[in-house]
């Protein structure tokens, strides 16, 4: 039995294989309709596109997203991705600025109105206040001859596409559109304003993402918890440096302060006899060690460590001179995997 199916209760697998077969069909043929408006949106884009970007960009305010019922939630998500990718913007709900809410609209702002149908009573109080007031309206809905079209600034339209659903109505390839449309405005504002990951990172600072665009300058050990010593220095001041730091490797500075050279663990180990702390730093030392500079992403220090084998990495600047030090626990600790 397979296991997807072996997982379910008695009631659910006394459903298949039949019931399966007509379930996947239709997670398929809604899956392709929207694949298919997608194909039609990409190939309606054009100057109107442009046009709202400008306005978005221009905008000295926020971008105020609305749209109620579905359009609504997509408007939320919108909004979201704007605000994440250096772009100020705002969900505004149509039903709450008729009692109150306009006033988070402001003269500087921008409204992207959400409605496929285009005539959404509820949207109607936003329409008037940006009318009013001057201020730019872009509509995104599939009916070109509607109120909030005949309203806007802007219309970037939907393409007629057919609703996935069976009975051709409830809101599914649209609001798919919808969606991708405003993901593909973000990232268009996204690019044109350059924004980095250093900016991402800025706005994401917890989660998954934010640990993974963490910089090793942000976790590195700095000034005296560097472990060091120079190359003609003996091999017991040596080891008693690396037993303070307890970073289990110390490194080997030759002129000009580069680092030339690391001891770890392993090295004592492996030229442990009688000589041993009589040695100097340099007879002991392997050269090239592997480094990694302060700007680099914590998860590529942490895949370094992990394909040469090793625990930790020197962090250098660009005359190779070691500014930092970062263990593979200083990774783990801030959840970088």
């Amino acid at each position: 039995m397979d296991d997807a199916v072996a997982g379910l209760s008695p009631v659910a697998r006394d459903k298949r294989p039949e019931a399966l077969a007509r379930d996947l069909a239709v997670g398929r043929r809604v899956i392709r309709a929207e694949i298919e408006g997608l194909k039609q949106l990409a190939d309606a884009l054009d100057g109107a596109f442009g046009a709202a970007l400008n306005l978005c960009a221009a905008a000295s305010g926020r971008v105020i997203v609305t749209g109620m019922g579905k359009s609504g939630h997509i408007a939320r998500k919108i909004a979201a991705t704007l605000a994440s990718t250096g772009t100020p913007a705002q969900f505004v709900h149509p039903a709450e600025a008729s009692h109150g809410d306009l006033g988070m609209i402001g003269s500087g702002d921008i409204v992207i109105a959400l409605s496929n149908s285009g005539n959404s009573a509820e949207l109607n109080d936003v329409i008037a206040y940006s009318r009013r007031f001057k201020i730019p309206l872009v509509a995104i809905t599939g009916d070109r001859r509607s109120t909030l079209a005949e309203a806007a600034d802007v219309v970037m339209p939907l393409p007629s596409a057919v609703e996935a659903c069976s009975i051709g109505l409830t809101p599914t390839t649209s609001t798919t559109m919808m969606l991708a449309l405003g993901d593909a405005l973000a990232m268009a504002l996204l690019e044109r304003k350059g924004f980095s990951t250093e900016d991402f990172q800025l706005f994401h600072p917890g989660g998954s993402i934010g640990r993974r665009l963490l910089r090793v300058g942000d976790i590195m050990h700095t000034g005296d918890a560097i472990p060091l010593a120079a190359p003609e220095s003996a091999m017991s001041e040596a080891i008693l440096v690396m037993t303070a730091k307890s970073f289990g490797c110390i490194g080997v500075c030759g002129a000009g302060g580069r680092l030339i050279g690391v001891i770890t663990d392993g090295d004592l180990r492996r030229h442990m006899d009688d000589r041993l702390v009589s040695r100097t730093v340099a007879e002991v030392m392997h050269p090239e060690p592997k480094t990694i500079g302060a700007a680099g992403l914590a998860a590529e220090a942490l895949g370094v460590m992990n394909r040469f084998s090793i625990t930790s990495l020197f962090v250098v600047d660009e005359a190779g001179r070691p500014v930092g030090f970062l263990h593979m626990h200083d990774c783990l600790r801030v959840g970088v995997v």
